[in-house]
């Protein structure tokens, strides 16, 4: 995941009805620009059913040069060659979801917290993921992160920061400004009017400084 510039973090939506289907939809999206990282975020899925459809996400994204993170479940990132996890705060601990991915890339969810994210930092982290910057549609909100956050992090620290929660083209131009080396975007990619291969381009765009 480089982090020479602002790019572009992707996680699925939260439900994909039919996932064999829907594969068209994500390769297309992919296609549309520059995206660093994707994020499987699929809950209420038994393990079985999860597997199945990293197996239909998976091998697009990584042929195209993508990382490939699974949500909560290092055993699982692990079993499907994923290229790493992201976990919660409640997801276990670093150092376990470390042992389960090796060398992998292991992003932890900070929220707006500069002792949580150091100790992330510490810990030896890939990334720290604060949020939610805005209101976000995709999960239960607690936290409300501000721009300040990012520039602090972005001014201390050399581990990568990772803004999330209710990003969308019209309102990330801060989050960029302020240091966020990736912008974490799934409604605002998703549900995007003119669909989500345009919001990939506009994030794009601005990313690139257009």
């Amino acid at each position: 995941m480089s982090t020479a510039s602002c790019r572009l973090y992707l996680i699925t939506p939260p439900v994909i009805e039919n996932p064999y289907e829907w594969v068209k939809t994500w390769e297309a999206t992919l296609d549309a620009g520059d995206v660093a990282c994707v994020q499987i975020r699929l809950k209420d899925l038994s393990d079985d059913d999860l597997a199945r459809v990293v197996d239909l996400l998976r091998p697009p994204a990584q042929k195209r040069g993508v990382a490939v993170l699974l949500n909560d479940r290092p055993d699982l990132a692990f079993e499907t060659g994923c290229d790493g996890v992201h976990i919660g705060q409640e997801d276990g601990t670093y150092a376990e979801a470390r042992k389960a991915v090796g060398d992998g890339i292991v992003g932890v969810t900070c929220h707006d917290s500069r002792h949580l994210a150091m100790e992330a930092g510490e810990n030896g982290a890939d990334y720290v993921a604060f949020g939610a910057f805005y209101p976000t549609a995709t999960k239960d909100a607690k936290f409300q992160a501000d721009t300040e956050l990012l520039r602090w992090w972005s001014e201390l620290f050399t581990v990568p920061s990772v803004a999330i929660g209710g990003i969308t083209v019209d309102n990330c131009q801060p989050l960029v400004e302020a240091g966020a080396d990736f912008l974490a975007v799934a409604g605002g990619v998703w549900n995007h009017p003119e669909g989500p291969e345009a919001a990939v381009r506009a994030f794009n765009r601005i990313l690139a400084g257009g």
